[in-house]
């Protein structure tokens, strides 16, 4: 993996496909603030769990001004069945090109069970009303992650 963007660096630009069919860019979030969360793979646990742990939050997030994306290399497809069994009321991004997971540094090769292969690292970023990263939670452990962003989007 490359090395996460550090704090105070402008965020990436980007203009991806998400669910539904439409694109999303980070241009659309321009003056408010903006949580950018990296996940491996839609619908296996440990994504799973954080989604709907974002998705609990919504509401608490939007009296914070903040916005929630969601960013794999899932295919659109992917993404819509994800949203959708699960009731998922935030956008979820597709990167199959892995041009943004390379930009955001979160694109690289990982290992599980003695394999090596290409992946996405769960990383989450919180990115300020002026575009630039305020915050950066590498490796992240599901549990307790979105309160913790979210105490942080507070604070912004």
């Amino acid at each position: 993996m490359d090395n996460p963007l550090s704090v105070g660096t402008p965020a990436p630009d980007f203009t991806l496909p998400r669910d539904g069919g439409s694109q999303v860019a980070l241009k659309d979030f321009s003056g408010r603030k903006l949580v950018l969360y990296f996940y491996p793979k839609a619908d296996t646990p440990g994504c799973t769990k954080e989604a709907i742990n974002f998705n609990a939050l919504r509401k608490a997030y939007e009296e914070a001004g903040t916005a929630i994306l969601g960013v794999s290399a899932d295919p659109v497809k992917a993404q819509d069945k994800f949203r959708d069994k699960y009731s998922l009321a935030f956008p979820l991004v597709s990167d199959e090109t892995h041009r943004m997971l390379e930009a955001y540094g979160v694109w690289g090769e990982k290992s599980m069970y003695g394999k090596t292969f290409m992946g996405v690292e769960r990383l989450t970023y919180l990115i300020d009303r002026q575009g630039r990263i305020a915050k950066v939670w590498p490796k992240v452990k599901v549990d307790g992650h979105a309160e913790e962003v979210l105490e942080s989007a507070k604070l912004l």
